[in-house]
Formats: C-alpha cells, sequence, structure tokens
C-alpha cells in the first residue's frame, strides 16, 4: 500500500464504546495536530473517506501526503446500525478532502457536513459523492458501488484531481499513484473475465446486493429475486413467495453457490446459510466494509473473485476472508 497512514474509526451503539471512540480521537488530534484548514500539523492533507475501502484508496493515492481516515471499518458490525458520535463530526469538519458512497448508503455523512460549520469550519473541504461521481440515478437499487469494477478507478482519479486542487506542488505525485493504483487492479479484472469465460452464466443465490456487481462481472446469474436482497438490505419482512423460492433453489441445489452478508445476519439469512449447507452448496461471503487487517482494496477484490472461483470449480465454501 502506497498510503502513509490510514486510521480506522467505527460508530457504535454502546455509550462506553462510544466514549472509548472520543477518547481515541482524543488521542489522534493530539498526535497529529490538525488544523481547521483541511491539514495536520506537519502538513498532511486530512482525508475521511465514509466506509473503509474509500479511505483506503484515499491513503494509496495520497502517500505521503494525506492522512486519511475510515469513519465506517469494522467488517465485524452491522454498518446499517451506524451512528456517528460528536467526535466523528469533528473529524469529518476538519478533513480537506471526503469520500462517500452516496445513494443514502451513507446519509449520515451529508448531515454531518451540512452542520460542520459550527465546528472548525473548512470551507475549502472536496466531498466526493460516488453516486454523483458515477452520474448514477437516485433510483439506483443497489448501493454498494465498490464491488463494482468501474468504480474505484474513477475514485482514484477524482481523488488525484481534489488533492492535486488542495496541494497543486504534489499534483504529479497524486496523479501517478491513481495510475498506479488503477493498473494494480488489472489481476482483479482478469480474474472476472476468466471467470465469466470459464462458467458463463452460473446460477448463485445471495442473501443481500453486496456482492452483486461483481457477481454481474464475472457473468453469474443471481437468481435470488432482487425484492428479497432489498427487502433483507432495509431489514423489511420478505414476501413468504421469494423465501420459499430461495429455500427451493437451495434444497433443490440449482444454484453453484450462495453469496452470503457477513456483517448483517439474522435469523432468516442464517436459515439460508444452513440450508445451503446442508444440501451441499458451497458458501461465498462478502463484506459491505474491508476485512481487516492485511487487506488493502485490490487485493481484497481479488480474494472475494477467487472465493467465488473455488466455490464455481472445486464447491468450496469461503465463509471468511
Amino acid at each position: 500500500m502506497i498510503g502513509l497512514r490510514t486510521v480506522w474509526l467505527t460508530g457504535l451503539r454502546s455509550p462506553i464504546a462510544a466514549s472509548a471512540l472520543a477518547v481515541a480521537l482524543c488521542v489522534l488530534a493530539a498526535g497529529c495536530g490538525a488544523t481547521g484548514d483541511g491539514v495536520t500539523a506537519n502538513g498532511a492533507i486530512v482525508a475521511v473517506g465514509a466506509e473503509s475501502q474509500y479511505a483506503n484508496v484515499i491513503a494509496q493515492v495520497g502517500g505521503r501526503y494525506v492522512q486519511a481516515t475510515a469513519i465506517e471499518s469494522n467488517p465485524n458490525t452491522d454498518p446499517h446500525t451506524f451512528e456517528a458520535s460528536p467526535s466523528i463530526a469533528e473529524t469529518v469538519a476538519r478533513a480537506g478532502l471526503v469520500v462517500q458512497n452516496g445513494l443514502g448508503y451513507d446519509t449520515f455523512m451529508e448531515r454531518i457536513e451540512s452542520a460542520s460549520g459550527g465546528v472548525e469550519s473548512n470551507s475549502s473541504r472536496k466531498v466526493i459523492d460516488v453516486q454523483k461521481l458515477l452520474g448514477l440515478p437516485d433510483s439506483t437499487p443497489n448501493p454498494h458501488l465498490w464491488y463494482g469494477p468501474r468504480t474505484m478507478p474513477a475514485v482514484a482519479r477524482a481523488v488525484a484531481a481534489d488533492l492535486a486542487a488542495l496541494e497543486p506542488a504534489h499534483a504529479s505525485y497524486f496523479e501517478a499513484n491513481a495510475t498506479a493504483f488503477e493498473r494494480s487492479l488489472e489481476p482483479w479484472k482478469r480474474a472476472l473475465a476468466q471467470l465469466a469465460a470459464e462458467y458463463p452464466r452460473a446460477p448463485v443465490v445471495s442473501t443481500e446486493p453486496v456482492g452483486d456487481y461483481m457477481l454481474e462481472a464475472a457473468g453469474t446469474v443471481n437468481l435470488t429475486p432482487f425484492s428479497l436482497q432489498a427487502d433483507i438490505m432495509n431489514g423489511v419482512d420478505p414476501a413468504p413467495q421469494d423465501v420459499t423460492s430461495q429455500d427451493g433453489l437451495l434444497a433443490g441445489r440449482h444454484v453453484k453457490a450462495l453469496v452470503y452478508n457477513q456483517q448483517v445476519t439474522d435469523s432468516l439469512t442464517q436459515s439460508f446459510l444452513d440450508s445451503a449447507k446442508r444440501a451441499g452448496v458451497p458458501v461465498v461471503g462478502v463484506y459491505e466494509t474491508m476485512p481487516a487487517p492485511g487487506f488493502d482494496y485490490q487485493s481484497w477484490m481479488l480474494a472475494e473473485t477467487r472465493a467465488l472461483r473455488r466455490a464455481l470449480a472445486e464447491g468450496v465454501s469461503t465463509e471468511r476472508l
């Protein structure tokens, strides 16, 4: 990884956890000397990724001139239950660059940004909304944009451009890092293309649309009704006929894999996991934030694709990376 330093922060409902987070942020501020103009005392640009995958890309593009912070990062928690603390709001307010997903996935960022005028306001702050960057309408049903192969190259280029606007003297450095990042995604793209060629239209099912963009790029066909995926994603009780359809696909071994969201589980998704195991259908675990430790964005996507390949080619499960 090219990045200088990436700090992971995760909001939790627990008052004890929130207090610990506030203390950690105070230590961070004391150690790094963040100022109100989007830079640290040592001159690094303060940058925030709403999700750890975006912070990771910022760190790789910004390198030694950026201090990147991730707001949502814990792969063992449900990101839909995130609640931002005042300390997180202050971190965002101090940032010179913010990257957020959009499509209603991280609306807490918009609330923080709109309210940050009273906390050392940074009028020069750059905000990259990935939905807007990709030109996606609000009606786009699947917000998990980082699983799409075209997403992060566009993010890296936008990050490089905004960092260059903040620090023109290092523009060529940021541009070179963005180019290197995009080139480093080639093994993942080749793995997707190879899967599509070797296992065209392989049938799969999923619990949520988390990995759907990757599944599409890999040439698979997701037989789970999108209404079921969306209901699980939004915490809505699904239609009984959708559940029955999913159960039948698994019990009858009509699919080659179950793609299972590791971070959002309940009795229904557990029942699908149990059904897959009883039927001998391999399970591929996917994540909404980067599995930690040891992964950057590129290795994470490649690992997910290789796990899908093991399921299709060998019938082997990879429930956790």
